[in-house]
Parts: C-alpha cells; sequence; structure tokens
C-alpha cells in the first residue's frame, strides 16, 4: 500500500467512527426504556381509580397500553410478567388510536403521536386512563405523566388537574418525587 492509499483508509475509519458516535447519541440508552417500563409498572401502584372500575372482577387484567410505535420493544412486556397491581395480573397491549384505549388502565403515548397528541388527549379526557408520554411539553399539553432526562436519570413531572378531570387520584407518596407538579387553570 502506498502512502495515499494508508491515509485514505484512516480518513475513512476515522468517519466511520464519527458517524457510529452519532448514531449512538441520537438513540436512546438501552436502559431508558426498562426504566420507564418499570415506573409505568409501578405507577399502577399509586393511583387510585374512579369506584366503579375497582369493583370490577379480580380476573381482569390490568392493562398498560402503547399507543403508537412501541419504543419499548419486549421490554414492558418482560417487565411486568407475573406482576400484579391490586390482585390484577397486568398484561401490555399496543392500541392504535384512542378509540382502542377501552380497559386500558395506563396509557403510554409515543413520540410518534405528537402531532396528534391535542386530539388523542381530548378523547381521552374523560376517560379514567393514566396518560404518560416522553413527548416534550406533555403535561402542560394536558398529559398526566411526563418523562423527562435529569442529569442522565429518568424522572416525571405530574399534572394534577388532568388527572383529576380524568377521575383519578394520584398518591401523595407518587407527587412527592415528582420532579414538578404542574397544576392547568
Amino acid at each position: 500500500m502506498d502512502l495515499r492509499t494508508v491515509h485514505i483508509a484512516a480518513l475513512l475509519v476515522a468517519c466511520l467512527g464519527m458517524f457510529v458516535s452519532q448514531i449512538r447519541a441520537q438513540q436512546p440508552k438501552p436502559g431508558e426504556y426498562k426504566v420507564k417500563a418499570v415506573y409505568l409498572y409501578n405507577f399502577g401502584k399509586f393511583v387510585q381509580w374512579p369506584e366503579a372500575r375497582e369493583t370490577r372482577d379480580q380476573l381482569e387484567p390490568f392493562l398498560i397500553c402503547v399507543l403508537g410505535k412501541n419504543p419499548f420493544g419486549g421490554l414492558l412486556e418482560s417487565t411486568i410478567k407475573g406482576e400484579d397491581v391490586n390482585g390484577m395480573h397486568l398484561s401490555a397491549k399496543r392500541v392504535t388510536n384512542a378509540a382502542d384505549t377501552t380497559g386500558c388502565r395506563i396509557l403510554f403515548i409515543s413520540s410518534s403521536e405528537t402531532d396528534r397528541l391535542g386530539k388523542i388527549l381530548e378523547e381521552l379526557q374523560s376517560k379514567p386512563i393514566l396518560t404518560v408520554s416522553d413527548i416534550a411539553n406533555f403535561c402542560d399539553r394536558g398529559g398526566m405523566i411526563q418523562f423527562e432526562l435529569k442529569d442522565e436519570k429518568v424522572r416525571f413531572a405530574v399534572n394534577m388537574t388532568a388527572a383529576e378531570k380524568a377521575g383519578l387520584t394520584l398518591s401523595s407518596q407518587l407527587v412527592k418525587v415528582a420532579t414538578s407538579v404542574r397544576r392547568n387553570p
């Protein structure tokens, strides 16, 4: 190999390294959605749904639903496998629109639904479904719990007004660990 070929090869390797670094920086950390899946499961323990919902048959699953592109892959299912909330076994379900959310207790709204968020939240407004997302300004737009990355750790903010409008009561323990608690006028 001549010197020119070596320089070109070194330049290509450097460019490839920079490209791979950029791709990795743009992708969520592998543990981020695992942490979010655990949070979704635990939110179920700190929310009280309207009484009519709580008195249903205990054989009915406690559904955690994902609306839009599923960022969890199989992490949500593996996290909740064999677990229960208030004696109800946990189950995950993917839904394609707000009309498909019957039976959902918790609904994670994927960032793929950012453009439709206003319409989705409007349709869900009177349903006793805990809405959760990592879409920017989710709580300000009427969502209930918004995941946020702070110092490379998954945290969450809470919109109490949205939860109360849906008939949900968030435990003070849950509210206490939120990064912020918002009340929309």
